[in-house]
């Protein structure tokens, strides 16, 4: 489940125009939401509120294993549309398999005018956590330098107090990283510093076939007139023969370590198919009835992301190592639980009608949970439950390894959110 933080994170890009999911950084973060889940450990409970469409403030509490607790605050130079626990988007608090959307090339937002001057709107957001009783502070900066480019500063102060006796004498915990990401869509850099170690690191993604088109107002009118117009729907594309038809992101890394005098190198690539399933392209109306099915072009193939990471240092090719006979081989699975749709009778025809959600919106009743599974080849056995109960998200997880007499369950643990706009 994603902490508050990084929920008002996402909605931060996302109302700035930012596509997070076209960096390197996060080429495989499909395939990690089913193989790499991260499963609760303890009793963790969480509230957060958004005073404001500015403001933000999110308190947590681990009573398990041991006792400890967080306070942060969150401010932001735009609105967020930032929701409650109980009415927020499920999926948009879940870590989950995603077919991406076609990459697009950042707009810049509207101009605002205030007495024949225009106003600087330079958009930022600014973060900060302190943890008690270790006194360790986080804090991360985010601001766009332009349409195209966007300016990340992430520090670190942990005191050598909070650190453990066989850790004090190693270095200083603190440390400030730079980020800088240059997006145009077909293209996407980063550049990276960090000062503990003296690291310097690029990568860069680049994404084959066309780009998708800006994304328009969400006026009916207006985007049904725009497809009209000439732009090729997404039940236009051309039928599928003999296999998956899709796009492929091809991109790479390199990074040197001026303290440790060491370097590194990998590649990666994803593979994603089409059409288009997340916004805006499904936004796109099939037919002129609201009500109509979705076209065979669409049902043709099913949503498939393949992610691959090479790393020939290491020898690491889909997180298996060709250089040890101790690598490991995952497999997982998620199973989402849905609602019923509600079923409404025409009374002019007699006949029975589907009420679907709108094209652009999913119903908050339609997914109420999901189920992930983990299994590994070094007998490890993950399971866990994510859902809503209320105005509460919930997730419940257990780590086993059935190979243990002794202690067959690793972890358990339960973590509890709930955060209020109001």
């Amino acid at each position: 489940m994603h902490p508050f933080a990084s929920y008002v994170l996402r909605s931060y890009y996302k109302a700035t125009g930012w596509n997070e999911d076209n960096l390197y950084a996060n080429l495989t973060r499909s395939s990690n939401a089913i193989l790499d889940f991260t499963v609760p450990r303890g009793l963790h409970l969480s509230i957060s509120k958004s005073p404001n469409a500015l403001f933000k403030t999110t308190y947590s509490m681990t009573a398990m294993p041991s006792l400890n607790g967080s306070v942060g605050y969150i401010f932001t130079s735009c609105d967020l549309d930032v929701k409650g626990s109980g009415n927020v988007r499920f999926k948009d608090m879940i870590e989950h398999f995603k077919v991406y959307d076609q990459p697009r090339r950042p707009e810049a937002r509207e101009e605002v005018w205030r007495g024949g001057e225009r106003v600087h709107t330079r958009d930022y957001l600014l973060y900060g956590r302190f943890y008690l009783p270790t006194g360790r502070l986080d804090a991360l900066y985010s601001t766009r330098l332009s349409p195209t480019i966007q300016a990340l500063v992430a520090a670190i102060s942990d005191p050598a107090s909070s650190k453990p006796a066989e850790m004090r004498g190693r270095g200083d915990a603190s440390n400030i990283m730079l980020n800088l990401q240059h997006d145009v869509g077909k293209w996407c850099t980063e550049y990276t510093y960090s000062a503990e170690d003296g690291m310097w690191g690029v990568r860069v993604l680049h994404n084959f076939g066309r780009l998708g088109m800006p994304v328009e107002p969400t006026d009916d009118n207006a985007t049904t007139a725009g497809f009209r117009a000439g732009l090729k729907r997404v039940d236009e594309e051309d039928a599928v023969e003999g296999g998956l038809k899709g796009r492929v992101s091809v991109g790479a890394e390199l990074y040197f370590s001026a303290k440790e005098k060491s370097a590194g190198v990998s590649t990666g690539i994803r593979f994603t198919t089409l059409p288009d399933a997340t916004p805006p392209s499904f936004q796109v109306p099939s037919s002129s009835s609201p009500l109509s099915t979705p076209s065979k072009a669409q049902l043709s193939q099913p949503p498939t992301t393949i992610t691959a990471l090479f790393n020939p240092m290491l020898g690491h090719i889909f997180d298996f190592n060709v250089y040890s006979f101790e690598s490991e081989w995952t497999m997982g699975a998620e199973w989402w639980m849905r609602r019923s749709p509600a079923v409404d009778s025409d009374v002019e025809t007699g006949s029975t009608l589907l009420k679907l959600p709108p094209p652009d919106l999913e119903s908050k009743d339609d997914v109420h949970g999901v189920v992930k599974a983990r299994a590994s080849t070094n007998n490890d056995i993950s399971l866990m439950w994510e859902g809503r109960l209320r105005n509460m998200l919930v997730s419940l997880g257990v780590v086993s390894d059935f190979s243990s007499r002794s202690k067959p369950i690793k972890a358990i643990g339960l973590e509890l959110s709930y955060f209020s706009s109001e």
